[in-house]
Parts: C-alpha cells; structure tokens; sequence
C-alpha cells in the first residue's frame, strides 16, 4: 500500500491486537477530563478571530495552558512572533528524552479568515492539537517509553505560509514525525489536497482626468479587467484538479481619475507541482502580459508568499488514524474517508519533509470550510466533540509512534518509498 491510504484497516494488519483502538478510547477519557479547559480555549480563540501572524491572543492562551500542564514552552520562535514550541520529555531527565526516543509534533493552527472569522475552525485545530498533546502526555507517563513531544504553534497558515517559514528557521530539525487535525464538515484520515502559488500581478498606468482628458490615461484597472476576464478563459483548458481564484486589491482612488495603479491577488493551484510551476503558471504569466499589452500599462508579475506543497498521505499514520476514529464511533470508509475538491494547507510542505498526518474532524456537519455557517458552527456542540474526539485520535496515533518503534520505522519506509518514486503522491 505504499503512497495510498486503505483507510479502515483492522488494527491487527499491525499485529497489535486493538492496541490503538485501546489508546483512543484512553485517550479519549483524558480528553474528558480536561474537556473544561479545551472547549473554553476552543471558545475564546473563536470569540476573538486574529487575523495571520497576529495572533497574540491565541498563541498566548496555548502557551499558558500547555505551560500549565508541565510543557517547558518558547514563544517567538523561527522568527514568528505568534509562533511558539511547547516541549515535553518521557523516559529520562528532562531535556534528555530528544536523545533516548522519538521526537513527534503536534501541530496547532489559530488564525482567522479575513472577514468570516473562523470559518476554517482553527479554534477547533488549535483545542484538538492541546488536547492531543495532553492526552498523549498523562498516556506516556504511564507507559515510560522514551521520547520527546512537541507541541508547535504554526501562525499565519491562512496564505502566510507559517509552516514554510518555520522549516526554513529549522524548527523541524530532528523531528521523526507530524500530525494535526482539521476541522471539517465530514471525518476522513486523508484527503488530496492541491499545491498552491501565491502570486500578484501590478499594473501601472497613466493618471488622467477621467472626462476631461480620457485619451491621457492608460487605465491599470482596465488591466486588471481584462486579467479577470483572460483566467476565466483560460479555466477551460486547465486539467479538472487545477483552481486559479483572483481579486482586485487594489482599483483606482477616484471615479474621476482614470487609475494609473491596480494589484491582483491570486491563488493559483495544482495537484501536480509540475503542471503548477509548468504550463499553468507560465499561462498565467501570459495572461498578465497580455492584459498589459492590450492597455498600454506595464506590469510586474511575482509570488509574495511561501508556495503550498500537495499534501503526502502516509499509509501508515493514516491506518493508525483510522483505528482510532473508529473506536470513537467515527468510522472511516475505505479509502480515506474523502475525495471531493479540495483546498490546500502548508502541512502539505511538512507532508514532503518528514511522515506526517493531517486527518479532518466532523464539526459542522455538511458544511463546507470558509463560510459563514462554518464560522457559526465552530463554537457549537459538533464542534466541541470535534475538539475531543480530534484530540484523542491524535494522542492515540502519538503514543503507538513512541511506544511501538517499529510503526514508526514503516511510516519512515513509506515515507522514503512515496519521495523517491516508489509510491503514488497524494
């Protein structure tokens, strides 16, 4: 099964007898008892959306809860002033346990959706991977394998590329393996998710008095019209996974003023890296090229944000995950659980670096990301079982990985298989 996802398999295709059916259900009763201080964290983050990289409030509510707990916790980490690393050792002296075990990070995510809030469930992410880290801490204090856990807050993955930009720091350095959960309309342990450019095209025109003297201008907006107008064109000759959305930034500063600037912000996205960074890329740089040539206007045409990479699914981790699930009543069908369109996330660049799990928990049922219902939803009863069940699903794929090194070592194999060639990417 290398580089594909089964989903659902007996837990016993690992030999372990149910073990990690076991660990959820523990898991989940750690989840419970701490449910006071998730679903409040899980509540006060959805009350108070921070928008990427300035999530103070967030970031700070984890650190001190996790600080709390017994996590040795640094704030500002990588350079990100909302990001954070929050660290626990088993099995030995404190500090010591990165050497004599495993190293895992769980990741949270915390910023909001300009305009909607949290209609991706952030709120939910960021509770889900504190209790996650919680749980998975009181089950390792009972068990005495060695190993250090991780708990890292990735601000500004709402198009800021957080993730990316904490790989660059070397944050990840020496870390064996990842996992996080997502919020979602539905359960699944793996879905195909599309490798994303953040580009920006400037047109630069000539001000002009827009009734007076209209044949003086070269109007930048009508640039950014005719960009508008060439990517919806070009939609028809795209392969069916790829995606290209575009708004104007910026538009003129008066009605009587023929606008002599205009920004366009656009996603551009891909299942395959080459086909992104290949033809769909270089068509649309064309586009750009010609709705400047058509308006007489200049342009620049760059990437202003950190690429998205597809995300790799690991067999492996996703088994585990899907044991979990359903010992918590949510069973996952074969083959994942979802393969409908997708967005893209910057787990998808941790996915490509090391073993890595990024499952999607039922909050809002039938509700899709990025919409108001969502964003309502996200503090409601769904949403809190979410927080619990996300987080013990999470803890039990945690401790299998430290307590049972041989797990570890086959989802390193995938991993190794899937990045050489030896596996389909997802």
């Amino acid at each position: 099964m290398t580089g594909g996802v089964s989903g659902g398999v007996s837990g016993d295709a690992y030999g372990d007898g149910g073990a990690v059916r076991r660990l959820a259900a523990q898991a989940r009763a750690r989840t419970e008892e701490l449910r006071g201080e998730l679903l409040a964290l899980s509540h006060a983050i959805h009350a108070e959306p921070e928008l990427r990289f300035e999530e103070h409030a967030a970031a700070g509510r984890l650190r001190a809860l996790l600080g709390a707990h017994g996590f040795a916790v640094e704030a500002g980490i990588g350079g990100l002033d909302t990001a954070f690393r929050a660290t626990r050792d088993f099995g030995g002296e404190a500090g010591d346990g990165g050497g004599r075990g495993p190293t895992v990070a769980v990741f949270c995510e915390y910023d909001a959706l300009p305009g909607l809030g949290h209609g991706c469930g952030h709120n939910v992410i960021a509770a889900a991977g504190a209790g996650a880290a919680l749980a998975a801490a009181a089950l390792m204090a009972e068990r005495g394998a060695p190993g250090r856990l991780l708990v890292i807050g990735s601000p500004g993955e709402e198009g800021g590329g957080g993730k990316v930009r904490l790989i660059e720091a070397g944050v990840l350095d020496g870390v064996d393996a990842a996992v996080m959960a997502h919020a979602a309309g539905y359960d699944a342990v793996a879905r195909t998710n599309l490798g994303r450019l953040s580009l920006e095209a400037v047109f630069t025109g000539r001000a002009s008095h827009a009734s007076a003297a209209p044949e003086g201008g070269r109007n930048a907006l009508d640039a950014a019209t005719l960009l508008l107008v060439a990517i919806g064109l070009l939609r028809q000759q795209t392969t069916p996974d790829s995606r290209i959305h575009a708004r104007v930034a910026e538009g003129g500063q008066s009605i009587n003023i023929i606008p002599e600037r205009a920004r366009v912000e656009m996603f551009v996205r891909s299942l395959d890296s080459g086909y992104l960074r290949g033809r769909l890329l270089d068509a649309v740089r064309d586009c750009v090229r010609g709705a400047a040539i058509a308006t007489g206007t200049s342009c620049t045409f760059d990437e202003v944000a950190p690429a998205y990479d597809p995300v790799l699914a690991n067999p492996v981790l996703a088994d585990l995950a899907a044991e979990a699930f359903g010992a918590l009543g949510r069973p996952i069908p074969p083959g994942g659980g979802w393969s409908g369109p997708a967005g893209s996330t910057d787990m998808g660049n941790v996915s490509q670096l090391l073993p890595a799990l990024h499952p999607y928990v039922c909050a809002v049922p039938g509700a899709a990301l990025h919409t108001r219902e969502f964003a309502a939803g996200a503090a409601g009863e769904q949403a809190d079982a979410a927080v619990l069940d996300g987080g013990a699903v999470l803890a039990a794929v945690v401790t299998s990985l430290f307590t049972r090194p041989e797990l570890l070592e086959r989802a390193k194999a995938e991993f190794a298989a899937a990045t050489t060639g030896g596996g389909d990417r997802a």
